[in-house]
């Protein structure tokens, strides 16, 4: 008696893991469709998942047939997805190797072999019995018996696994990055599941007779253990083939995806299981029961998934737990600047993969200079590299944003016609520098230089395929996305980091102005310089410095410092708002020689060059070395700055006795 506890048991286990089989493998079919469809990865993974959801869906259906010709119906169903499985793995494993740029038309064709090879045993399987033929049927196990194929079958099977092992070891050989060769030796350990799991050991000559049902059992579920594991792995691990988007975003969704949809689905079905088949429980009917026990498992489930949520976001968010909750509290989609750098990363990785070089490297610019947003490859190399870098001449040879292009250095030739993204690359494009391959990272309309990628040479001239140049086209497209996003995101962050705390000021004005006194109103409104709108008075005085309507109508002529400054200014009040903003901006000079690059010289050098000189905008970029849309950017702070300078003159002032003045 205690043998039948433990057989029914087993029994019930195995069922409830084949099914919890059936609902992952399809739940991750449908997610990988309908995520990285356009990756040859992911589409040869997903064939095989079909294959593999299609014997175990078998499996659930042999166990809930009434009649003996039905289990032997089900039983050859099961043969589209064993006959299926080897070409699949196959499949899979060559578009692995062909992410390393190890493409050959001779492996396709074996692949394309072991589908015609699969399709004859299955049609052999499903109308003959050459291949299995109707076999045993019990209480507990059911299973065909072998024709006089099957071994061929077998052989054909194994061979075909080890097949596609082998490529998969390959291919992690041939990755040359750390982070591209740990997810390929997931894969290469995954890829075994099928062959163990999958596989009718059962119809192997002797091996139901030598086995207790326990022991077949026992088998059943240690395979279907190992493969529900690695399915979960793999498709982990595919989810980042030919998606450029942050491991985090990956992450996250994927694990919410399991927890909402297969891991309530596999409670489920448990439920069905375990509630007892009996007429009633407790004076209820097994159904009332039933319904009640999914409806709350569904629930609470959900309940738990959200209560649990913050703990998972808290481990997948290690490294920006503060950009993250900005981006929760907005309910937006923004993303970090660690996410940039792991996208540009993978960029990185598949550029490093594709064209077999050890390393690559992306800079960009940052406060005046080239700076390195992220490196692939030897760090020490790559860094002794772009220390003897003259970025200032290399951005020149390789061509101005506004209708330069990429141009060779060896050319010397004149700058070909602007071209867009959708153009394609060439060989010329590339600079040889140093060792390293040089190309300008540059925004949609092509009118800015966004940041440099720099590729080792392995050969020295580029000589690239036409192939593999629009490969590189391709990834090149996304590492300039990401740069042009991260510019436009570096201002949202500004700019949400500055309004915040102003709402929250605007917030406590609200609350306290209906009770300020009247002496505080009467000062806010006499002098500008305690006024919100600060920042736009100096903007409009800036504006028509050397003179204009907005400089003589300014608030500013109404601060104490303007009134103070008259005397020295023949109580000209115009002349003496401009030796006030004019003193505003020295205050704001470093000490030291003058640069015109240094990150501590930037609000300086743009004040002093455009209102004070008045130089035109894009020779101020040229001499700076930034471009005219991270000019704008700087300028709006260094008017800011200037802003907050006339705030301290102003109260330094206010701290001394008046004084009087002609002009007044």
């Amino acid at each position: 008696m205690p043998e039948n506890w433990f057989t029914s048991g087993l029994s019930v286990a195995n069922l409830a893991l084949a099914s919890a089989n059936v609902i992952t493998g399809f739940s991750l079919l449908v997610y990988i469709l309908t995520n990285n469809l356009r990756s040859p990865v992911a589409r040869a993974f997903s064939a095989l998942l079909a294959f593999m959801t299609l014997v175990y869906a078998g499996d659930v259906l042999v166990a809930n047939v009434v009649s003996r010709p039905a289990v032997w119906l089900w039983l050859r169903f099961q043969w589209i997805g064993i006959a299926s499985v080897p070409a699949a793995c196959l499949h899979f494993s060559d578009a692995l190797l062909q992410t390393t740029n190890d493409i050959s038309p001779r492996r396709r064709l074996l692949v394309n072999t072991a589908y015609g090879v699969s399709l004859v045993f299955l049609v052999l399987a499903l109308a003959t019995d050459l291949v299995v033929r109707d076999g045993v049927s019990s209480e507990r196990i059911a299973h065909l018996l072998p024709g006089p194929f099957f071994a061929l079958f077998a052989a054909y099977f194994f061979a075909t696994v080890l097949g596609a092992v082998l490529n998969v070891t390959r291919a992690r050989q041939r990755c040359l990055t750390s982070t591209s060769r740990r997810r390929m030796t997931y894969l290469s350990v995954a890829i075994v599941a099928p062959g163990f799991g999958l596989f009718p050991f059962l119809l192997v000559p002797t091996m139901s007779s030598r086995l207790s049902p326990n022991a077949v059992l026992g088998l059943s579920l240690v395979g279907n253990v190992a493969v529900a594991l690695m399915t979960v792995v793999s498709a982990y691990t595919v989810a980042y083939q030919g998606v450029f988007i942050p491991d985090r975003v990956i992450k996250h969704n994927l694990i919410h995806y399991l927890m909402r949809g297969p891991l309530v689905g596999t409670v489920v079905i448990f439920l069905m299981l375990v509630i007892p088949r009996v007429e009633a429980i407790l004076g209820l009917p097994r159904d009332t029961v039933l319904i009640f026990a999914v409806i709350l498992a569904i629930v609470l489930l959900q309940v738990l998934v959200n209560l649990a949520k913050p703990y998972i976001d808290r481990a997948i968010y290690r490294q920006d737990r503060d950009q993250v909750a900005w981006i929760e509290r907005l309910d937006s989609r923004l993303l970090t600047s660690t996410d940039l750098a792991q996208l540009l990363e993978n960029v990185l990785i598949a550029l490093c993969d594709l064209l077999r070089i050890r390393s690559a490297f992306v800079v960009a610019m940052q406060n005046g200079s080239m700076k390195v947003q992220v490196l692939c490859g030897p760090r020490d190399e790559t860094l002794q590299f772009l220390e003897g870098c003259d970025w200032q001449s290399i951005t020149a040879s390789l061509g101005q944003g506004e209708g330069g292009s990429h141009q060779s250095a060896d050319s010397g030739s004149t700058p070909p016609l602007l071209r867009t993204r959708d153009d394609g690359l060439r060989n010329e494009d590339l600079m040889l520098y140093n060792g390293y391959w040089l190309l300008p990272l540059r925004n949609g309309a092509r009118t800015l230089t966004l940041g440099v990628l720099g590729l080792r040479s392995p050969n020295g001239v580029p000589g690239l395929s036409r192939q593999e140049l629009s490969a590189v086209s391709n990834l090149v497209s996304q590492a300039e996305l990401a740069l042009e996003d991260m510019h436009l995101q570096q201002d949202v962050f500004a700019a949400l980091q500055k309004i915040v705390p102003q709402i929250e000021e605007l917030q406590r004005w609200r609350s306290t102005l209906p009770y300020a006194g009247p002496a505080r109103l009467e000062h806010m409104e006499s002098n500008p310089v305690f006024s919100p709108d600060l920042v736009r008075f100096v903007r409009d005085a800036l504006h028509d410095f050397w003179g204009g309507p907005r400089l003589e109508s300014s608030p500013l002529l109404r601060t104490r410092l303007v009134r103070n400054a008259l005397k020295e200014n023949d109580g000209v009040p115009i002349r003496a708002l401009r030796e006030v903003l004019t003193s505003a901006i020295e205050r704001l000079r470093p000490d030291g020689e003058r640069s015109m690059t240094a990150g501590e010289w930037v609000i300086y050098n743009i004040l002093d060059n455009r209102v004070l000189q008045g130089r035109p905008i894009r020779e101020i970029a040229d001499r700076m070395a930034i471009s005219e849309s991270d000019f704008y950017r700087k300028q709006r702070i260094a008017i800011e700055q200037l802003a907050k300078a006339l705030v301290t003159m102003e109260r330094e002032l206010e701290s001394l006795p008046e004084q009087g003045s002609d002009g007044e």
